[in-house]
């Protein structure tokens, strides 16, 4: 099953997706965090230890990945049916290589297609930021305009789709949602 939680800067959204883990874990699941960030200055290390510091305060053991390009490859890796994968989080991850400048086109394509295939459960968590302004310079419009369509289409695909505001979760899309919608 794929998850795909949004929401604002501090929205709650990746605390959100610990307590999903903490349920997969209950129930014996292995848990798996893919990590985007890359600590480049002392405040973005700050944001990786508290992270961090969340994750061993939920008393999982967690294998850590540290993917900030290769996201499909290590989602192949480690998504397996006894797995729950947790990927914090994909606007990093595009930034990532929209620094790069990497050919993004084809490595989005790629993780959609990879998303297709994996067994398990991954859950995805991104920074919704298209309610806001317009950017002022390129670089950022750029941003937003490929956060956006990410955005669409995974959530196309999806089983569920959870907004999160304010520490509160809106499902925007279940699984029970999409399996009715194919009855009809």
């Amino acid at each position: 099953m794929i998850s795909l939680i949004l929401g604002g800067a501090r929205s709650g959204k990746s605390r959100y997706g610990l307590k999903l883990a903490n349920q997969a874990s209950g129930q014996g699941k292995c848990c798996v965090f893919i990590a985007t960030a890359q600590a480049f200055d002392d405040e973005m290390q700050q944001r990786i230890s508290r992270h961090k510091d969340e994750r061993a305060a939920d008393g999982i053991a967690w294998q850590l990945i540290e993917s900030p390009l290769d996201l499909s490859t290590s989602l192949e890796t480690h998504a397996t049916a006894n797995n729950f994968v947790l990927v914090d989080c994909l606007t990093l991850w595009l930034t990532n290589h929209l620094m790069q400048q990497s050919d993004y086109a084809v490595i989005k394509a790629q993780l959609l297609n990879t998303l297709q295939q994996l067994p398990g459960d991954v859950v995805l968590v991104s920074n919704e930021v298209g309610t806001g302004v317009i950017p002022a310079d390129p670089l950022s419009r750029q941003f937003v305009d490929q956060a956006g369509w990410l955005h669409q289409a995974l959530a196309e695909l999806a089983d569920e789709v959870v907004l999160v505001t304010a520490g509160i979760a809106q499902v925007l899309k279940s699984a029970q949602q999409a399996h009715e919608r194919c009855r009809t």
